[in-house]
Formats: C-alpha cells, sequence, structure tokens
C-alpha cells in the first residue's frame, strides 16, 4: 500500500532526528493518519516532545462545523494546547504560538482544489516559520486528483483571499509538499523546509489507485466523487444555487426551486458530451444551507471517468447553461464578510465571471494560464 509522509517518517530514522530533543508542535486534523489509521498527533505524542497542536478549519480533531471558527482548547486526548488558525484573531502563527515550538510538522490531506483552506493554512505557517526562523516538516500526502492534470485560470493579485490565497489553478496537480516547496522558492521566503515524501505514489493516480481509505477532509467532502467534482462545483457557492450542502450529496447536487424542468437542463448539458460526465435530472430538498426545506430542481453530475473528466469545464458549461435558461431567477451571492468582493471573484479569481464573460473567452483564458502554470509547476516536482 501506499506510504504516506507520517508512515516513511516513522521508518526512516534519518527523518526522526529532526525532531528528537526538540519541541515539536503540529498542524493536523482528522486526515493525519498513518496507514494503520492512527492519528499522526497521538504517534508524535508518543515518540516525540509534541508541546503544541495547530488547528485549521474544521479543528484538529474535526469537532467544527464548515467556516466555524475554532476555539482555542485544549486537546482531550493529549491534554495539548490547541491553537487556533481559523479563528476571528486570524489565521498566522502569532508571537506566542512561535515560542511554543522548535520544529513545526505539517500532516492535513489536501483536496487538490485551490478553494480549499488547508493550503493556504500551510502557506501561513510556511511564511511565519521563515520570518521567526523556525524549520518546517512536510509530511507530504497525495494529491486525490493526481498529479498531472491543471485546470482553470490563475488567481490574479486583487482577488487573493483565503480561498486562493497564491497563483494557483483551480486544479493545480500538485502535492502539498511540492506546493511548499514552491512557494518556498517562487516566494522568495527562505524557509527551513523539509518535505518528507510518500512512498509509491505517481502522478498519474487519482485517489482509488492509491489502494487507501478516504477519510473526509471536510464534512462537505464525504467521498472522493464529490472531491473530484469539488475543483468545479465549488463556484456555485458564489451563486444562488445549492451546492448540494445540505444534502448526502454535496458538490454532486446542483439546483435551485427556479429550476423548473431539469429534463431540458441535463438533456442540454449531455449534449455537449463532455467526456467522463453524465448528468442526471432530479428534485431534492437540503436539509440545511442554501433553499434549506425548499424544493430544487438540478441535476447529479454521475462521474463516468475520473481520468477523463475535465470538473471545472463541466461545471462552467452548467453554470452557463442556468445563466441562459433562468436569467431572472440566476443571481451571484453577495460578499461574504469580511470580504468586500462578491464570492465567486474570490472562488473565480477574477471578475470574468460575475461580470458574465462570453463561455469562449473565459475557456480561452483558462487554457492560457493552464499552460502556464502547467510549465511553472514541473520545477517542483517530487514524483514521477
Amino acid at each position: 500500500m501506499l506510504g504516506c509522509g507520517i508512515d516513511v517518517l516513522l521508518e526512516d530514522e534519518a527523518y526522526g532526528r529532526l525532531l528528537r530533543s526538540r519541541r515539536v508542535g503540529l498542524v493536523t486534523n482528522p486526515t493525519g493518519l498513518d496507514g494503520q489509521m492512527r492519528p499522526t498527533v497521538d504517534l508524535l505524542h508518543s515518540r516525540f516532545c509534541l508541546t503544541a497542536l495547530f488547528a485549521p478549519e474544521h479543528g484538529v480533531r474535526g469537532e467544527q462545523a464548515a467556516g466555524e471558527r475554532v476555539r482555542q482548547t485544549r486537546d482531550r486526548r493529549t491534554g495539548l494546547p490547541v491553537y487556533s488558525l481559523y479563528s476571528g484573531g486570524g489565521q498566522h502563527l502569532t508571537e506566542e504560538m512561535l515560542a511554543d515550538f522548535d520544529i513545526l510538522v505539517y500532516d492535513i490531506q489536501d483536496v487538490g482544489s485551490r478553494y480549499y483552506t488547508y493550503i493556504y493554512t500551510l502557506l501561513y505557517v510556511l511564511q511565519d516559520c521563515a520570518r521567526a526562523g523556525k524549520p518546517l516538516l512536510v509530511l507530504d500526502r497525495p494529491n486525490p486528483l493526481g498529479g498531472e492534470a491543471v485546470e482553470g485560470n490563475l488567481v490574479r493579485e486583487e482577488y487573493r483571499s483565503f480561498v486562493g490565497g497564491y497563483p494557483l489553478c483551480m486544479r493545480y496537480g500538485l502535492t502539498a509538499g511540492e506546493f511548499a516547496r514552491m512557494a518556498n522558492g517562487t516566494l522568495g521566503l527562505g524557509a527551513q523546509l523539509t518535505v518528507v515524501p510518500c512512498r509509491g505514489w505517481r502522478r498519474a493516480m487519482l485517489w482509488p489507485q492509491t489502494g487507501r481509505l478516504w477519510v473526509m477532509p471536510s464534512p462537505g467532502l464525504p467521498r472522493f466523487t464529490a472531491a473530484l467534482l469539488y475543483s468545479g462545483t465549488c463556484l456555485f457557492e458564489g451563486t444562488n444555487l445549492s451546492e448540494g450542502r445540505g444534502t448526502a450529496a454535496p458538490f454532486e447536487l446542483i439546483g435551485a426551486p427556479y429550476i423548473d424542468e431539469p429534463e431540458r437542463l441535463a438533456e442540454a448539458l449531455n449534449a455537449q458530451k463532455m467526456p467522463g460526465i453524465y448528468f442526471r435530472p432530479l428534485f431534492f430538498v437540503p436539509c440545511a444551507h442554501k433553499h434549506a426545506e425548499q424544493l430544487c430542481g438540478g441535476v447529479q453530475l454521475h462521474v463516468t471517468d475520473g481520468t477523463a473528466l475535465r470538473p471545472v469545464r463541466a461545471a462552467l458549461a452548467l453554470l452557463y447553461e442556468v445563466q441562459a435558461r433562468w436569467p431572472r431567477d440566476f443571481a451571484w451571492q453577495t460578499p461574504l464578510p469580511p470580504a468586500t468582493r462578491p464570492h465567486i471573484e474570490l472562488l473565480g479569481g477574477d471578475d470574468l465571471l460575475y461580470r458574465r464573460a462570453p463561455l469562449a473567452q473565459v475557456l480561452a483564458q483558462y487554457a492560457a494560464d493552464e499552460e502556464q502554470f502547467r510549465a511553472e509547476k514541473c520545477a517542483w516536482h517530487l514524483y514521477a
């Protein structure tokens, strides 16, 4: 079975020596598990001098809901202090936090989509450790979406946020460790960065090929299919359509109360013959979030070939089809505080979608950005 960074760390004495005789801080969440499903926090606590835990969105043990600010507390199993990196006080390491460790370890399963906040938690602690002269050890994990396909545009500088804090494509084809190497190099941070690589991962692999169990990285991504589609369907968070939150298939169901003829919508999308996807018309009732307890018409996105599927392209087709068929009903979400820009601009990384630029123009810009990023990222690859 494929080994993640934590598995390699436990097997390789050279990496273990980096942690011995040092106070160790750990950024992790419920996905931080070894091949035997043992939490990284418990493994490091039993073997090294673990002194502090740092919680991203959803918390160290997964006890926080999506978007809920993580509280500073103590870990119920180890008794260690848990500092929040997703709170009203900010997402960076403070001087108090930095004083609690000599070396920081990062072990979180990423999902390979640039909207996902964990990758920016990594970016921020990389910046903070560089400024403080503290070493950072990243325990790498596979990119569930593979390391070859690249989709979407690059985030423009003026649209940077915690859902797009670095010029990445929507689907960027890097592991967390490779991203850390790229950010450290391109931003000139000079961090003392060590990446403990995966064992046996290849860039062409999607998650099902790794042989590892899928552990929910957050409540909204209960299975791999949702994570694969998320790199496209997350865009619907910036609209008045339900992205399936509050159902059993978040990011796989897209709809709204005003979609009264889902059959016609599905027919139009399937007629485009996009590879790897089938759109099935349906009605659903979310129990929470947008349109809670309301009947929504829409489509379920069925993945027929994960390797061939281009979820960003599929989501754009759906987005533009809905706008064309229900122009008076469709709307963008208002800005989510503290942001002042419409949420679709932050998710989209520019204003093309918000100003409803023609789809052909959007796809042309995305293709140019994909080519640029595909060439740039190769310099930071760790895997064949």
